[in-house]
């Protein structure tokens, strides 16, 4: 059964009570909180001051997602603010070990995020010690936008790396996730869907957080 993660960023931030409320009394497992600083992304979201609010709305895995530089002088940060899993893009880190271990040394689940153009291989030497790759399905930045199809291969490729070093890393797929493509991304061998419009524009957003989770 699918992970289901509903984007933050895609909520109305006017009304956000009422659709934290509305994400806890649904069958989604994770608030996925996306955090975008301008510089490594062209967008700015919001920081550990607005997580620190959600965090008071629900006991489900807040699910932290760093589109920023310099991640490294944040983490303590956003570990007070209440993240459970906290995930770096390794496209930011220099030192992504270093990070990893920073991350879990707080007591936090270590992700690490890849960009459309990074090969899973680039994680080779880490793998073990991650809890949860995130494979950005689209350019990171902005919400919206479609699914590329060659996230299919990284995901069967990352899942065969972790299937061979008998690893329980979980595989988080965030950009373009519909309930069309859905079953061809779990099926490759993810599990964890981030939706965010598929969910915060849906007529009815419990339904379609359900029929997600059926996915398997």
């Amino acid at each position: 059964m699918a992970i289901v993660a509903p984007s933050f960023l895609s909520a109305n931030f006017l009304n956000l009570e009422a659709d934290c409320k509305m994400v806890n009394e649904s069958g989604a497992d994770w608030f996925h909180l996306d955090v975008m600083d301008g510089r490594f992304v062209p967008n700015i979201t919001f920081g550990p001051m607005i997580i620190e609010f959600i965090r008071k709305t629900t006991t489900k895995v807040c699910d932290v997602h760093l589109m920023i530089v310099e991640p490294e002088k944040y983490v303590e940060d956003f570990k007070k603010a209440g993240a459970d899993i906290l995930t770096v893009h390794q496209e930011a880190c220099t030192h992504l070990h270093r990070n990893i271990e920073q991350i879990k040394s707080l007591g936090m689940q270590a992700g690490v995020a890849l960009n459309p153009h990074t090969p899973v291989e680039a994680l080779k030497e880490v793998l073990h010690d991650i809890d949860v790759v995130l494979i950005m399905s689209v350019n990171p930045g902005f919400g919206g936008q479609k699914f590329i199809p060659n996230t299919l291969k990284k995901i069967s490729t990352l899942r065969r790396m972790i299937d061979e070093k008998g690893l329980a890393t979980k595989i988080e797929i965030d950009g373009g996730v519909t309930l069309q493509n859905a079953p061809d991304i779990i099926n490759a061998g993810a599990h964890v869907l981030v939706a965010g419009n598929t969910v915060f524009r849906s007529k009815d957003p419990k339904d379609t957080i359900a029929q997600l989770k059926k996915i398997t």
